[in-house]
């Protein structure tokens, strides 16, 4: 996949939460007519989106509307709290923790190695689906140590 102009690394939070801004972008890239159909379409509102929001227990169609009818990313994620509870500390420690994570010594690690090797990144220090991400649209999460963030 090519970089996408807008679409963030899964790595960078809004507030306490990793992925949650790409997801918004991808919506928000996808009803603008840029994000690109053949590599991001078939998966908006599931995959990662999908844990994203089970996590937030909201509805992604719902979060969908919110965020196509404007605003900014922290009162996004408010209202996901509001809508759907809050997260305490610990929370979103273990689902920043797991998502860093997948891909590395767990259920992902088959689809991890698939994706590599579709992408021709098997020289890169790719560990987990955020390098993968990172790397396969043009960022190097390694070299900025992106998980620090």
């Amino acid at each position: 996949m090519a970089n996408v102009p807008g679409l963030r690394s899964p790595y960078l939070k809004v507030g306490r939460l990793v992925y949650f801004g790409r997801m918004l972008d991808k919506i928000r890239l996808h009803a603008a007519g840029r994000l690109p159909a053949a590599d991001y379409a078939a998966n908006l509102g599931k995959g990662f989106d999908g844990r994203c929001c089970n996590f937030l227990r909201i509805h992604y169609d719902a979060l969908k509307a919110r965020v196509l009818a404007g605003g900014a990313d922290e009162k996004l994620l408010a209202w996901c709290h509001q809508t759907g509870g809050p997260r305490t500390d610990e929370e979103c420690e273990i689902w920043n923790g797991f998502m860093m994570k997948r891909g590395w010594r767990d259920a992902g690690a088959e689809v991890l190695a698939k994706r590599i090797k579709e992408s021709a990144l098997e020289a890169a220090p790719v560990m987990t689906m955020f390098d993968y991400l990172d790397f396969d649209e043009g960022r190097d999460p390694v070299g900025t140590r992106a998980w620090e963030q």
